[in-house]
């Protein structure tokens, strides 16, 4: 029979579409779905009854997707009255047919329905993060407050879905679970997720608060977790101020988590998402050693992928780190550019490299306008997103959009956590507009700030030490060049000179600055 040639398997492929496809296990074809029938390797065939061929056909039509008992009885018998009997019947003779003993391929999901367990064998995964957001419990029972509760998280789900690479579940999937107390390891492995977003609702004095939590699904441990809350009076601008909180929140934490775990697997177990995820924290650190891990990493992800958009936009970036913090070699400023046009190639529509290459670019080439062009795309696309508005207010700033580059600098803090890697971008975008235009307090405000946020990035400490300058604390300044030249050895005033970020006068006016804090000429 065919389930003893396969009894073992604990995974099913499809090669093809879902309607003209075949179903390989063990590197068996066993599913001829155009041919309607089963068969092994030497070519004998197993037919299954006409029912239970449409039902596995529905299946899998619908792979990976919890299918109700009751669409399944109306996809296949059309409204004619049949018993559960016959459904159940049609299940054990597709699992019988497939060897499934053990439910590993077709799993009953309990009081709800099947869910057909398939990989896709002609698509390249990148194996990336997936959530599903459960509903957020109103702890008062108030209709008004349920509805709140159901209007906010399909908000989240919605603005999660313009997350590049992160697939979230649909909300008919994830609502299933309303009131469940079931573990969330039980209810992320029912939906085959990483990680679930939990939340509370609760009303007191005239205000909401939201507790959300974002759980490890394998784990059930927190990844992170907040609370959040605004009066009650206008209660669609509230409901629009939480998504922006709690999804710019989840971004960063859901990246971190997913270093974590790649950091956690073999090395001859990575592939590119994973060499990718690893490269991400020498990238962020933006020194010389750190920007060379990053591209050795990047550099095996590219290969094992050569379309992912993601990471050529990193390496873009890391690329421009070494241009222009050790030595500006032409190759360097070269592959920076190669890089940057993939990231924004005609297909790209993932804002985080969209940013990045526009970041990249602005700097390399001063062409503003287009870049803040890219940057505009970009934060349409995904307008929750730290990074975008951290690198837009970065080329404003370069670019003496000021009035710009300061919200959008605000903007990313409000979207980012305290302890996202990349906060710095926009301290440095504010410390940079702040010594600009003369306002040298606040520009040491944000040029610490960078600091504290990425104490081994160098040009912070240029921005402190010229902020310092102008406000006329010699001893200030002469204390962040000296820690300038204890991260970056090698920098020079002619050095920065040469990297013409800005217009020449006031490229001379930092020069000067920095001369008098000390920085070697």
């Amino acid at each position: 029979m065919l389930r003893d040639g396969i009894r073992h398997s604990q995974r099913i492929v499809m090669v093809g579409s879902p309607t003209t496809a075949t179903l390989v296990l063990n590197d068996r074809v066993v599913i001829d779905l155009e041919g309607e029938t089963l068969r092994l390797g030497n070519g004998d065939a197993i037919a299954l009854r006409p029912q239970a061929f449409a039902v596995l056909l529905h299946l899998v039509q619908n792979a990976n997707r919890l299918v109700s008992k009751a669409e399944l009885l109306e996809a296949v018998w059309g409204g004619t009255a049949v018993t559960d009997d016959s459904l159940v019947q049609c299940i054990h003779e597709i699992r019988r047919a497939l060897g499934d003993e053990r439910h590993a391929v077709l799993a009953t999901v309990s009081r709800r329905g099947y869910r057909l367990l398939l990989e896709r064998g002609d698509e390249s995964t990148l194996g990336g993060p997936s959530i599903a957001v459960l509903p957020f419990a109103s702890m008062g029972g108030d209709e008004p407050h349920d509805y709140f509760a159901d209007g906010l998280v399909e908000d989240i789900i919605t603005n999660l879905s313009k997350i590049p690479g992160l697939f979230v579940i649909a909300r008919n999937s994830s609502f299933f679970f309303r009131g469940e107390k079931a573990d969330p390891r039980t209810i992320a492995a029912e939906l085959r997720v990483r990680y679930l977003l939990q939340g509370s609702l609760r009303q007191s004095g005239g205000r909401l608060r939201i507790n959300a939590q974002l759980i490890d699904g394998s784990s059930a441990t927190h990844v992170w977790a907040d609370r959040f809350e605004g009066a009650a009076t206008d209660v669609f601008d509230l409901q629009d101020r939480l998504t922006e909180q709690i999804v710019g929140s989840i971004e960063p934490s859901v990246r971190r988590a997913e270093i974590e775990r790649a950091r956690r697997k073999r090395p001859e177990s990575l592939d590119a998402y994973d060499l990718y995820l690893r490269a991400l924290p020498h990238a962020h650190a933006n020194s010389p050693v750190e920007t060379d891990k990053a591209l050795q990493l990047l550099a095996r992800s590219i290969e094992l992928q050569p379309d992912y958009v993601a990471a050529h936009g990193y390496a873009a970036w890391c690329y421009e780190q070494r241009y222009l913090r050790n030595g500006l070699n032409p190759t360097d400023k070269a592959a920076a550019l190669k890089h940057a046009d993939i990231a924004l190639g005609i297909n790209s529509d993932d804002p985080q490299a969209m940013s990045i290459g526009a970041f990249v670019r602005a700097n390399l080439t001063r062409d503003y306008n287009a870049c803040i062009e890219v940057l505009d795309r970009a934060i349409a696309l995904n307008h929750n997103s730290a990074l975008a508005f951290g690198f837009s207010a970065l080329v404003s700033a370069h670019s003496e959009r000021h009035k710009r580059a300061v919200q959008h600098a605000h903007k990313a803090l409000r979207l980012s956590p305290l302890d996202d890697p990349l906060s710095y971008h926009p301290y440095c975008a504010l410390a940079l507009t702040y010594l600009f235009a003369g306002t040298f307090a606040d520009a040491a405000r944000y040029a610490a700030l960078a600091v504290r946020a990425n104490p081994g990035f160098s040009i912070p400490y240029a921005y402190l030490a010229a902020s310092h300058v102008g406000l006329g604390n010699v001893e200030a300044a002469n204390a962040a060049a000296k820690r300038l030249i204890e991260v970056a050895p090698n920098f020079t005033v002619g050095s920065y000179v040469r990297t013409n970020l800005f217009r020449p006068d006031l490229m001379e006016a930092l020069a000067t600055a920095l001369r008098t804090a000390g920085v070697p000429e």
